[in-house]
């Protein structure tokens, strides 16, 4: 169900927890698994539960809970904008509104192209560069402003 590679990363993680505490590793191994698929399925999901030899409902607990997990099909950039209070002060709401027009679509949709889900996310602790956003869970971008997200774009495109 998952690469070697991903394994191999998996096991890295697992190692860090006792013998027994195997299900530790559930955040790091759902990162991993959605990294390699760009999503979580059902499926990879399920592989995850019996690979840590741990319930599937518990793994689908934590996939739901935390918003940088996916459990459905997304654009290939997945843009999360900070709507936690010092983001909305310096200008989040203005930044939403600008990426909703420029991508064409508004939060929890992707753009026609297929190519950005734009996302509304909690605090990323980067209150002085607010505001900010999450390319992909891996990348952030602070002081946002309007000519600073068409530049991200474009450097996506």
């Amino acid at each position: 169900m998952l690469s070697p590679d991903s394994l191999a990363q998996i096991d890295y993680e697992i190692a860090k927890y006792p013998a027994d505490q195997r299900q530790s590793a559930v955040m790091s191994a759902l990162r991993i698994a959605q990294v390699e698929k760009g999503w979580l399925a059902t499926e990879t999901m399920d592989f995850v539960a019996d690979y840590l030899g741990m319930p599937t409902i518990a793994v689908y607990e934590v996939a739901t809970f935390y918003n940088m997990y996916d459990t459905a099909p997304l654009g290939k950039y997945k843009v999360t904008l900070c709507t936690n209070i010092s983001c909305m002060l310096m200008g989040a709401p203005e930044m939403a509104d600008y990426l909703k027009h420029k991508l064409g679509c508004d939060f929890g949709e992707t753009s026609e192209d297929g190519r950005f889900t734009l996302k509304e996310g909690e605090c990323m602790g980067a209150c002085g560069d607010s505001p900010v956003c999450m390319i992909n869970n891996h990348r952030m971008e602070g002081f946002l402003t309007p000519e600073k997200v068409d530049r991200i774009i474009e450097e996506l495109k």
